[in-house]
Formats: structure tokens, sequence, C-alpha cells
């Protein structure tokens, strides 16, 4: 239940801020989660009319590389088990899904869980999981590979994104950073991105709370990270997962839709012997890199364009036929705007 008192609050102090400041600001929310309450609830709307919010790169299943999903379709056409979490399953590769090719070729198994995984390697000894996701779930498939399975890491890191963006000619003022994430990395691990930066939770007031600080910080110039958050965020964040993921995994460069090649914005798997790129290599050097589509995901995750500015947007793009990653996972920039866009009321 939001309290509409608080929302009042930060509003009127958003209204005072904007005026003070006197010229256009863009701020970025880096969490599909964000993203999804700031549509469901209409922030947008009731913003200043200079204050500008768009989404970033916030969705795990959307910045996976369109390469990736062709490179493991590739291996389940080869018979090899494949597993992976259910919104990847439904992402379109250069000629059709995951979820096509277990149609097809079978043995391609939709998890919940890294149990489920477990019990999966009883039956498929060689089976390969699919393991997407930023810092959050990567402790998940670290374990994964401490029970001896092999995977194919996608795994993001969020700070170097940030970074990117921040260097790029959308001059965005400010950024409100992901609130799960930042439980497992730590307020400090922002401290690498020169902007004013602002660590929400999950509520209206929360988010209102998030642009009301950071204006305050834009107004008096000062790029530093604010935790928002406190009550699941720590300054350091979650040593244990951390612990894990430099036990498993190393940092190297990846591939992120729309984003291109980021340098150490990947986490890669340290066990050639368990590394699904380095066991089936000779497999994956066939592999052509993917043709263009028409899809505009990758400039809806820079935040460059609305999803409504895509011309296959709702026309031969849509939740039940998705032609990009952004209208697959409910995190996904076009499948929010879709499902609360002022076009569907």
């Amino acid at each position: 239940m939001e309290n509409k008192e608080l929302i009042q609050k930060y509003l009127d102090e958003i209204v005072i801020s904007a005026k003070e400041i006197g010229r256009d600001i863009i701020l970025m929310e880096i969490c599909g989660g964000h993203t999804n309450l700031i549509m469901k609830y209409g922030i947008r709307d009731i913003l200043p009319k200079n204050i500008r919010l768009i989404s970033g790169p916030g969705c795990p299943v959307c910045v996976s590389s369109q390469y990736d999903i062709d490179c493991m379709i590739e291996l389940a056409y080869r018979g090899i088990p494949i597993a992976t979490y259910g919104d990847m399953l439904r992402v379109p590769g250069s000629k059709y899904s995951l979820d096509d090719a277990r149609a097809k070729y079978g043995k391609v198994f939709e998890v919940y869980s890294v149990q489920e995984v477990l019990k999966l390697k009883e039956e498929y000894p060689d089976i390969v999981f699919f393991g997407i996701g930023f810092e959050t779930t990567a402790p998940m498939t670290a374990f994964l590979l401490k029970n001896n399975v092999c995977v194919y890491s996608v795994h993001k890191v969020v700070p170097p994104a940030m970074l990117a963006l921040a260097d790029e000619d959308l001059k965005v003022d400010g950024f409100i950073d992901p609130g799960h994430v930042s439980t497992i990395i730590g307020r400090k691990a922002y401290d690498v991105v020169p902007a004013p930066q602002v660590i929400a939770g999950f509520t209206p007031e929360r988010i209102l709370r998030a642009i009301s600080v950071l204006l305050e910080l834009i107004k008096n110039n000062k790029g530093v990270v604010i935790n928002g958050y406190p009550e699941a965020v720590s300054e350091e964040g979650n040593k244990n997962a951390q612990d894990l993921l430099e036990k498993y995994f190393y940092i190297a460069d990846s591939k992120w839709r729309g984003l291109g090649e980021l340098p150490k914005s990947g986490l890669e798997v340290f066990d050639d012997a368990l590394n699904a790129k380095i066991k089936y290599k000779d497999i994956l050097k066939d592999v052509p890199e993917p043709v263009k589509t028409g899809c505009r995901c990758g400039e809806v995750l820079k935040g460059l364009i609305e999803p409504s500015q895509c011309p296959l947007y709702k026309k031969v793009c849509t939740p039940e036929s998705p032609v990009g990653a952004c209208m697959v996972s409910e995190e996904g920039g076009c499948a929010i705007a879709f499902r609360y866009g002022k076009e569907n009321e």
C-alpha cells in the first residue's frame, strides 16, 4: 500500500528542485523491476516536464547477445542437453529460439532453480546450464559449478555498463541504481561511475525519493552514490556471495546487446572443463555472427528511443510473437511498455 503523504512530499521536492535547476535533466533507471514499477504507477507522467526518465539495460535476458543465444541453439541442435530459466527460451535467435529448438530436437529444459538443474544432471550428466543474469543470479550459477555442472555463462556485471552509458552522447545526468544487484555488490561498487546515483527500493515512494535526492545531487554538482535502500543494501555488499563469484568466475570482456563488447563487464567460468564455450569450441566455431532483423531493442536498452519508436513494435513484435529480446522478459522495456503504455489504455 503506497504512502500518499510521502509520495506528495517527494513530488513537491522534485517540483522545487526541477524549477531551481532550470534545464532538462535525464535520469536512467538500470533495473527492469524499477522500469516496471515506474510504468505501472505512471511516474513519468507526473514529473515536471524538464525531468525525463529513461530505461537502461536492466533486463538480463535482453542484454544477452543474439550470438550467444545462437550458440546455445547450435548445442541443442547437436543433441547436447540444455537447461536455462524460462524467459531465455523465448528470446529469438537468428533463425529460431531455444523454445523452437526444444520442439525440434528435445532436451532443452526450462528450470526455476539450481536444484532442478542438479536433478536433471542425474539423468543427463553432460547437461549445459545457460547462465544468465547480473550479479544477483550469478552466485546460484557458481553453486552449479561447485557441483560440476557445465556452464555457458553470459552473466553480466552492472557498473561497467553504467560507465559506458555515462560516456554516451545520451548525456545521462544521474542513475537510479538497481536494488537487488546492490544487495550483492554493495554501495561502494558504484563509486567507479562518475555520476550522481541513488540505490532505490521497489515502491513508488522509494523511486520518487531517489529522484528527489538525485535532483539535489545534480543541483549541488555532487557525483556521489547514495544508498536509498539501507535495509537491504550495505556498504560492502554480500561478502559470501562475492567470494563464491571470485572462486568460480573471472572478470572478462563481454558482449551486450545494444552496447557492444564492454571491457571487464562479464563473468567467465574459471574451470575450462566446465566452461561450455571451451568444452564445445569445435561445435561453436562455425556459428555465424547474427544478421540484423530491423529490431531496435539495442537502442531501447541504451535509452536512445522509446519502444513505440521501433517500427516493429506492436505490428509484428508482440509478447505473443516477439521479434526482439525486449519484448520477451517481464523486465524488458518493450514488454513493459506494451503492458502499461498509453497506447494500451
